[in-house]
């Protein structure tokens, strides 16, 4: 006997989920009045009243957004102080990174191959930047700005901070007291202050105590501030999923004769990273926006670019579009990891 009409289908679905009970009904209810006042003045503001291609003198006359000081600062938006002329690299750049991280979602390609494809695309992506080889003009990392440097650190951050978490985790258990303790200070101490703190003891402490003549990147200074940030808060979620192990699972790898590394990587491991899969992006995607803190320590990420666009007296009182446009990349960033971790989690529990 067939359920009836209003179970199943669209209106099954409906019913179901938006007007399940008394409660469900009336946050329905309002969200779709919320809806009906905001959507229609947003949309008449963004696109019917908008300007797309003026100069900033049009925008001023202008009741809709302005997204004209998109289209008329792109470039310098994407790619900031980066030579004009060079910005094609830049670009190629962009489009290795895309690739490279749509080919390494895919479990099947998770091989030992995968990662000399890092090393190798990580290498042509520095060389295009840095330039110096193969007749490519050198450009110094004073002028990386823009979304590269966005994504480069934290793609950078995570692919470093992840393992080294794990590695902190499993110290931070061990039986050997030194080892222990230190684990622990260290976790306590980058836990205990804010990143902020870090990044400005990366940019303006780290160099005073430094040899005179000796001197560190700054990319590379504010990349190890993100790291040791990242890492303290990923080695207490693994160590979480370390401790939620039952002890049969142990006592089962020692009666196969496992010594401690192969227990961890083959038996305790597996299962501990996936039960924490969930916590481990929510921090990885806070590692994704905090790159927007390098604003404060003067390196011009894409958040940056934006700024200096602002200040610009031609352009100013156009914020709110500039910054819609650059939520659209952290956004997408951002609902990519989470995408990504929910497909993991689906396919590990097959």
């Amino acid at each position: 006997m067939k359920p009836p009409a209003t179970r199943i289908g669209v209106i099954g679905w409906i019913r179901g989920n938006l007007f399940s009970g008394p409660l469900s009904s009336f946050l329905t209810v309002v969200t779709l009045l919320v809806l009906y006042k905001t959507v229609p003045l947003f949309t008449k503001w963004a696109f019917f009243d908008s300007v797309w291609f003026t100069a900033s003198e049009g925008c001023k006359n202008s009741v809709g957004a302005c997204w004209s000081i998109v289209t008329q600062n792109l470039r310098f938006l994407l790619f900031g102080f980066f030579p004009y002329e060079l910005q094609w690299r830049p670009l190629v750049s962009l489009i290795l990174f895309a690739a490279l991280i749509l080919y390494s979602s895919y479990r099947v390609n998770w091989k030992k191959s995968l990662f000399y494809v890092w090393v190798i695309t990580l290498l042509v992506i520095g060389m295009l930047m840095k330039g110096g080889l193969f007749g490519l003009a050198s450009v110094e990392t004073t002028q990386w700005s823009g979304l590269p440097i966005t994504l480069l650190l934290s793609v950078f951050t995570m692919v470093v901070a992840y393992p080294l978490g794990v590695v902190i985790a499993l110290c931070r258990r061990s039986t050997l007291p030194v080892i222990k303790g230190l684990s622990i200070v260290y976790i306590e101490v980058i836990r205990g202050v804010p990143l902020i703190s870090l990044l400005f003891m990366s940019a303006i402490m780290f160099p005073l105590f430094m040899p005179e003549g000796v001197t560190v990147d700054k990319l590379i200074r504010a990349s190890v501030a993100l790291i040791m940030f990242t890492s303290a808060y990923i080695a207490e979620v693994v160590r979480g999923g370390l401790q939620g192990m039952s002890k049969g699972q142990y006592e089962a790898a020692e009666s196969l004769g496992l010594n401690y590394f192969q227990t961890m990587r083959l038996v305790i491991l597996p299962q501990a990273l996936k039960l924490v899969i969930p916590p481990t992006v929510g921090i990885l995607v806070a590692a994704f926006k905090d790159t927007s803190l390098l604003v404060i320590i003067a390196v011009y990420d894409l958040l940056k670019t934006t700024q200096t666009v602002l200040s610009d007296p031609l352009w100013m009182g156009f914020s709110a579009e500039a910054y819609l446009f650059i939520s659209i990349f952290y956004f997408a960033g951002c609902f990519s990891l989470s995408s990504f971790s929910r497909k993991l989690e689906k396919e590990l529990q097959r």
